[in-house]
């Protein structure tokens, strides 16, 4: 938690007596109050026992504990190291029960987050982090929404991881922006928020971050330009005096030795006054440079005019002096408001009168221009805040069709009493009074008068209603706000004596207003939930009617500052005097508007209430104060919370719901019958009250549950409704989740059967269908194999019967050679070498294919040489081996044992061998002589021709 302060004046009890009875027996055994988790569990509850059991809880450093329905939330002043860490995130997120964990601020954020999954009505949450200012609120905000970015942001499979962390980068860097612009340093809080501000957290249907929107309550605009003492402006002023650079200063006109009027205790070191940080968010969330330069150039301007004094002019028509430093400042807030000096002074020292068609204008007093230049101010920083935020929402929210839920984030401004209280205060503490009223209205009345509708033996416990208090503030008229209202619309000068005058005389029969009749200051004193506060009229009516001199409007609507004049260029410059009173609307009637408009919201969603408590006054670290715990203990109503919270049922379900949730926890049918009745009368029939005690019956009797509660103790059927503890939700969501496993595994055993039958199927079609197409294919091949072999055997046949008719007429004509004669060889054969054979009477032994048999079965024949060199001749007489021996006829071919030679014919007259080496490797090889004799077909042919 975050060190805060408080801003109320606190005013000491009477001191308790001492406990008696009962109290005092449970206050002996000191040394267990610490371990109370759960403030119900207290017996008896009395403020002394629940201020104790905090107190003792404090001192060990556990600063949550459960209070029934609320969570109360001990400020300790200080950093507590992993408190909020990421692992912590993790073990409560992951918890299958967080309730049964140590009370935590993340065990409400995962409440919330898990109604939202578990889409109980209403679906949409709200976490409403109440408390004084300093109290904790602030940071309690920040650690739900870095909760919600962490478990609501996981990356998902339509989305990118990039995506996802843009998202939640944005969301988280919304925050620290909006803080640098709307809160600032009170009496005792270093961070107090000046603005409220209710965050709704987007959620598809995945349950997953998928973008953000914000909507504000009443910024304290007066903050600008009036800061009470020992307080500061917003933090953003500060952060541009400590985090600019040389050059940034010089670009602003800031001179490192400037001080301005309206930044006092700028030397009081901040942990907020972090300018680097802001800048970063900026950046992220998508605003330019050169858009961040027009933003800081007008916040320059803001302050450039703070410095700008005023002295009385001697005659009042004439117009009211500068000092020439003050003339420069003048000149510095022109440039850096991108408007015409001249016509700025003008515009702060005149006003504009029209008088018919006719337009007067007139000198300003000194304080008249001291009013002019205040609004000036204020008015655009008010106009600055509204774009920002309205840039953040453009930035960060998403579009409505891709979410469908959202959990909402309350974060307004603390219950407040200064020595000097004025309109500002009276609508921060009525906007206290609504929330204290929701919750009264929501918690304690309606639930106490539900108990008693549905049937339940109940005994009322009384608590703090602030209707009363409502109705004095915002009521039928006469109220404070319709009197205010009233006095505003009035074409004359507001006098605040009058206007006490007035309350006192319209309200006097309210007795929560009071009047300190001894007092020279015009006031009231309202008595509101958590303490009496007294507001001064002076200037009030003013604040109310939030004027603007429609010369201003004009001026800012034609800065050169792009920005400057965006914001202002749909405004009205019209004098709204001139609308009519009766249209002229007031700061308290947009704040009324704006917060009902947020309460309507609050009591369409689902609740969640945290009660930030500070310890002390003076953001001491672990320091208990009693006296200031047990104001705020009494002022929230946690005494009574925790009355009824502990004899009470938090959980209220109706019938129909109960069975179309927790329905299928039964075995029986009559639920099924039930779940499909919809009309409202049938939903309250018979058969549906039957069906809801089958459910709770089995639930209650099942055999694992530990029979430790009675059924009246933690579950009740009303007439219309079932009332449940916590334990027993738990029990049942518990058991519905054990069904819907049991269910889906019974579905998922039958979808896999259904897949493997389906597989099964699909593979016996498959192979089939490969058979046939494989057998289609082996035919069709081996078909091709057929008619390939029975072409081949025909054309072997048909050759072979060729080759045997060429073969048979060679042989026949073997007989006519050996009547031939020989040829006579010609001179020029004889002259190159050729050698005649004819002498030889014996068989030529020829060594060669396939002249080799052609030879060989040549009884006498010429061969004819045919050589250009003696060389060449002697080799192929060598090579042809003559002679050789009588009778012997061997003949080798190259292919030697791998087949055939035949004879297509013999040789007619002589033989030329024409000589020429053979590139092949194997050709000069003589064949082998050796052998027994011609073999094979060959010895056929040789017998058939010798």
């Amino acid at each position: 938690m975050h060190p805060g302060g408080s801003n109320r004046a606190v005013t000491k009890p009477p001191p308790d007596d001492p406990p008696v009875g009962d109290v005092q027996a449970f206050l002996i055994d000191e040394d267990r109050l610490h371990t109370y988790d759960d403030l119900t569990k207290v017996n008896p509850v009395t403020p002394t026992t629940v201020l104790k059991c905090l107190q003792a809880r404090y001192s060990v450093s556990v600063f949550y504990t459960h209070a029934g329905c609320t969570l109360v939330a001990l400020n300790p002043f200080r950093p507590v190291p992993g408190l909020y860490s990421l692992d912590v995130m993790k073990e409560y997120h992951r918890a299958p029960q967080p309730q049964e964990r140590k009370p935590h601020i993340f065990i409400v954020a995962e409440e919330a987050y898990r109604n939202v999954q578990g889409q109980l009505e209403p679906v949409n949450q709200s976490l409403v982090v109440s408390g004084e200012s300093g109290a904790g609120k602030t940071w309690t905000s920040r650690c739900l929404m870095k909760y919600y970015a962490t478990v609501a942001a996981s990356p998902s499979v339509v989305k990118s991881q990039d995506a996802v962390e843009r998202i939640e980068k944005r969301v988280l860097d919304s925050n620290p922006l909006m803080e640098a612009f709307g809160n600032a340093c009170t009496l005792r809080n270093n961070n107090s928020s000046r603005f409220g501000k209710y965050i709704q957290l987007q959620l598809d249907r995945s349950h997953l971050l998928v973008g953000a929107s914000v909507q504000t309550y009443l910024l304290e605009k007066t903050r600008v330009t009036c800061q009470p003492a020992s307080e500061r402006n917003f933090h953003i002023f500060y952060q541009m005096m400590k985090g600019a650079t040389d050059e940034q200063r010089q670009e602003w006109k800031m001179p490192l030795d400037q001080r301005f009027i309206w930044l006092p205790n700028a030397g009081k070191p901040l942990d907020e006054d972090c300018f680097d940080e802001t800048v970063e968010a900026m950046v992220h969330l998508g605003i330019t440079a050169q858009k961040q330069g027009q933003i800081f150039k007008i916040l320059a301007g803001i302050l450039q005019l703070g410095n700008v004094n005023f002295s009385a002019s001697a005659d009042e028509s004439q117009l009211c002096d500068l000092d020439h430093q003050s003339k420069d400042f003048v000149q510095r807030a022109a440039g850096l408001l991108c408007v015409p000096v001249e016509e700025l002074h003008t515009c702060l020292r005149v006003r504009t009168l029209k008088a018919g068609k006719q337009s007067v204008h007139k000198p300003c007093s000194r304080s008249e221009c001291s009013v002019r230049r205040d609004c000036l101010a204020k008015v655009i920083y008010a106009h600055l805040f509204e774009w920002l935020v309205t840039f953040i929402n453009n930035s960060i929210c998403a579009d409505s069709s891709t979410w469908c839920n959202f959990i909402g984030l309350l974060d307004v401004y603390g219950f407040e009493c200064f020595q000097i209280n004025n309109l500002e205060q009276l609508c921060i503490n009525y906007a206290n009074e609504k929330l204290q009223q929701h919750f009264v209205a929501h918690y304690l009345q309606a639930q106490q008068e539900e108990y008693v509708s549905e049937g339940l033996e109940w005994s009322f416990v009384k608590y703090q209603d602030n209707q009363s208090c409502l109705d004095l503030i915002e009521g039928n008229p006469p109220s404070v706000f319709s009197l205010l209202n009233e006095e505003c619309r009035l074409n004359r000068v507001s006098d605040a004596k009058t206007f006490r005058v007035r309350l006192e005389k319209e309200l006097c029969a309210n007795t929560n207003i009071s009047w300190d009749k001894f007092s020279k200051e015009p006031h009231f004193t309202v008595a509101h939930y958590a303490g009496r506060v007294s507001y001064h009229i002076e200037g009030m009516m003013e604040k109310n009617k939030d004027p603007v001199p429609p010369e201003l409007i004009s001026l800012l609507q034609r800065s050169g500052n792009p920005l400057l004049s965006q914001v202002f260029a749909d405004k009205d410059a019209e004098n709204p005097g001139t609308r009519g009173l009766s249209q002229v609307v007031t700061v308290v009637s947009k704040f009324k508007n704006s917060l009902e408009s947020l309460m309507k919201v609050l009591h369409t969603t689902t609740p969640h209430y945290t009660r930030c408590i500070k310890p002390n006054p003076d953001s001491k670290p672990l320091t208990f104060h009693k006296e200031e715990v047990i104001m705020q203990l009494e002022a929230c109503g946690i005494v009574e919370t925790i009355h009824i919270s502990a004899a009470g049922f938090p959980i209220r379900i109706s019938f129909s719901s109960f069975v179309q949730r927790y329905g299928l926890i039964s075995e029986s049918s009559a639920w099924k019958h039930a779940a499909q009745i919809h009309d409202l009368a049938a939903a309250h029939s018979e058969l549906t009250r039957t069906a809801v005690e089958d459910i709770i019956r089995e639930v209650l009797h099942h055999p694992h549950r530990p029979q430790t509660e009675a059924r009246s103790s933690v579950v009740h059927c009303g007439r219309t409704k079932v009332f449940l503890t916590q334990n027993m939700l738990e029990l049942l969501e518990d058991r519905r989740k054990k069904a819907m496993s049991r269910k889906a595994f019974s579905i998922q055993c039958c979808w896999r059967r259904h897949r493997l039958r389906r597989r099964r199927a699909r593979s016996r079609a498959a192979t089939l269908i490969q058979a046939g197409l494989r057998a289609w294919l082996v035919r069709r091949r081996v078909l091709r194999w057929h008619q390939a072999a029975s072409a081949i055997q025909a054309a072997w046949r048909k050759w072979r019967a060729l080759m045997d008719s060429l073969a048979e007429r060679e042989l026949d004509d073997a007989e006519s050679l050996a009547e031939e004669e020989t040829p006579v060889l010609t001179a020029v054969v004889r002259e190159r070498g050729s050698v005649q054979l004819d002498s030889i009477p014996e068989p030529v032994s020829v060594h060669g294919w396939p002249m080799g048999l052609a030879l060989a079965a040549a009884p006498s024949i010429t061969v004819s040489l045919t050589a250009t060199g003696f060389q060449k001749m002697m080799s192929v007489m060598a090579y042809l081996n003559l002679p050789s021996k009588r009778g012997t006829y061997k003949v080798e071919t190259n292919q030697y044992k791998h087949g055939l030679a035949s004879i297509r014919a013999q040789p007619r007259g002589s033989v030329k061998l024409h000589y020429q080496r053979s590139p092949l490797l194997y050709a000069d090889m003589q064949p082998d002589v050796r052998g027994d004799g011609v073999t094979g077909f060959n010895q056929i042919l040789l017998e058939k021709t010798l």
